[in-house]
């Protein structure tokens, strides 16, 4: 498949996500009406889509049709949505911003911010209890929900950030760091990736392994290209806020390791999950091309 085609199944992708999601959330005239339209503006208002895309094409190389993964495609942006809301709330990083429009927080008020969040978690999971799609069985679909739960905890998100939370003004090592980014950032793409996996239920161990490690260098490098776009970017192009980390002493790979070497640890981790993908054959390039657009990414 050529970069053209790629491209193309990938918008695919994103527009098939923003239909389920819409399906997904309550409309906004349903009772209480606030609490579904400040729903319905953290989730439908835009963004890369990557962690579906990951679910998406995850399936697609493993041979899984797209509606069998609708469910589980939605449910990881509902838990990613929800961790944002809840991560721009003013005692987390008090962002005004988020994908070029003002935070939930900013846009409704505090409270109604910390409702969406929740609503937001308890709604992916719902998500994927309820789906019926004969392809999941109900052991794959167990599977799941316990790989969202997990990628949410303290062995995961809401773990990271709180890490992160203690490290503003402190220096980390390089060991620390990453530790703290592959629960916060990581925990969720390469949830993203073994949710899809879960669906294979005959899939050789060498693929799952080589899916896992692809998910945890992608997840790292997503992380450091962050970092980088937080110094380099501008806050027009990103859609929040540039510049913030530095304003708040938060340790960064940038920081760190200085630019280039945070862009050397990024690319090293690129072909690294490129070359994890050889084992599954052609089928696995438009896994190779989200890695690429992970780390080449200018927003």
């Amino acid at each position: 498949m050529n970069a053209d085609l790629i491209e193309a199944r990938i918008r695919e992708y994103q527009a098939r996500i923003e239909r389920v999601l819409d399906a997904a959330l309550p409309s906004a005239d349903r009772i209480p009406q606030r609490l579904h339209e400040a729903q319905r503006y953290s989730v439908l208002g835009g963004g890369k889509r990557l962690r579906p895309l990951l679910v998406y094409c995850t399936g697609e190389a493993l041979g899984i049709d797209a509606e069998t993964l609708d469910a589980p495609a939605a449910a990881v942006e509902l838990i990613h949505a929800y961790s944002l809301v809840h991560d721009d709330l003013p005692a987390m990083d008090n962002d005004d911003l988020r994908r070029g429009r003002p935070t939930t927080h900013r846009a409704f008020d505090e409270a109604t911010a910390i409702l969406v969040g929740d609503a937001l978690q308890v709604a992916a999971f719902s998500v994927l209890a309820r789906q019926s799609n004969a392809n999941i069985t109900a052991p794959a679909r167990l599977q799941m929900i316990q790989l969202l739960a997990d990628a949410s905890g303290t062995a995961g998100m809401a773990g990271g950030q709180a890490l992160d939370l203690e490290a503003v003004g402190r220096e980390l090592s390089l060991e620390e760091l990453e530790a703290m980014h592959r629960l916060k950032t990581g925990a969720l793409i390469r949830a993203s990736v073994l949710i899809a996996v879960a669906a294979a239920a005959d899939l050789a161990t060498a693929a799952r392994e080589a899916l896992d490690g692809y998910a945890q260098d992608i997840g790292l490098a997503f992380q450091i290209q962050d970092d980088i776009l937080d110094v380099e970017g501008k806050t027009e192009d990103l859609g929040k806020t540039a510049g913030a980390d530095a304003a708040r002493s938060k340790p960064t790979y940038a920081s760190l390791l200085g630019l280039q070497s945070a862009k050397n640890r990024a690319q090293a981790l690129k072909n690294r999950a490129c070359e994890r993908l050889v084992v599954l054959g052609p089928r696995a390039q438009i896994l190779a091309w989200l890695a690429r657009y992970v780390v080449d990414r200018r927003v």
